[in-house]
């Protein structure tokens, strides 16, 4: 089996709460399982996109902690910061959600180019 069929935690396991969004614990728990795929796919090419990710996650989760039940969905997160005026300062969860965001997507693209028979991890990237 592949390492990427035995994730235990994985985004399309997540459920959408209707008015409130993601939660962000399950998020959380998603994105850190997906750590140890940028190990498999190369220690030295993916640190870079690893310690990126790894701190953006981290931004997220110490929101998080602030106050669990405030901040049970990512929505919520995002709101509070817009709402108190710090959504686009440096190092805000926000931010990191948004740089989350990209490096995910990335990711979906390296991987559907991998498995789309690209051998060459440059032109995959």
């Amino acid at each position: 089996k592949s390492f990427l069929l035995v994730l235990d935690t994985r985004f399309s396991d997540i459920e959408l709460r209707e008015e409130e969004g993601i939660p962000t614990e399950e998020f959380l728990e998603s994105c850190y399982a997906i750590v140890p795929v940028l190990d498999k796919l190369g220690p030295t090419v993916f640190a870079p996109v690893k310690m990126d990710f790894v701190g953006n996650i981290k931004k997220i989760n110490q929101k998080f902690i602030t106050n669990k039940e405030e901040f049970d969905t990512l929505q919520k997160i995002v709101l509070h910061e817009v709402n108190a005026g710090v959504a686009q300062v440096r190092n805000s969860a926000t931010e990191a959600l948004l740089w989350l965001k990209r490096g995910l997507k990335f990711l979906k693209g390296f991987l559907t180019e991998v498995k789309n028979g690209e051998k060459n991890i440059q032109a995959a990237l």
